[in-house]
């Protein structure tokens, strides 16, 4: 298999960066305002989940690869489960508007399960994913 036909898409390094930022920040904020114990209860419900997400980012970057065999999807909090191409029932785009709001979600059905990802998850452009998937899917039909 040449390196061409394997991919990685991941979550970027800057929101990684500003997950941990904001948890730090919310952090220091609970140590300058322990006296309010309201804000203390919503500060630190803030920097737990800040800090959740980021560690998430930190030990399990890489939310989606691909290669001849198939794919790999993050599964549960930081795990991974390998899903062969013969599993794969649909690869596509949704969109939708709301209001102001623009989402797109890459979404891959296996005969059990839909697993859906973000741009924020990937790095890219859900389309252009998308389309990378169908190159690969493809090379292994033939």
């Amino acid at each position: 298999m040449d390196a061409g036909s394997q991919r990685r898409w991941r979550v970027p390094p800057g929101h990684v960066a500003v997950k941990c930022a904001g948890a730090a920040a919310v952090t220091a904020l609970i140590v300058l305002y322990s006296h309010d114990p309201q804000f203390l209860f919503l500060a630190g419900a803030a920097a737990l989940g800040l800090n959740v997400l980021a560690l998430r980012d930190l030990v399990a970057p890489v939310r989606l690869a691909a290669d001849g065999d198939g794919i790999t999807v993050v599964s549960g909090y930081a795990g991974h489960r390998g899903i062969r191409w013969g599993e794969v029932t649909g690869i596509r785009v949704d969109e939708r508007r709301r209001l102001l709001l623009h989402t797109r979600m890459l979404e891959i059905e296996t005969v059990g399960d839909l697993h859906l990802f973000s741009a924020f998850d990937l790095g890219e452009d859900v389309h252009d994913v998308a389309d990378e998937l169908y190159r690969l899917r493809a090379r292994t039909t033939r």
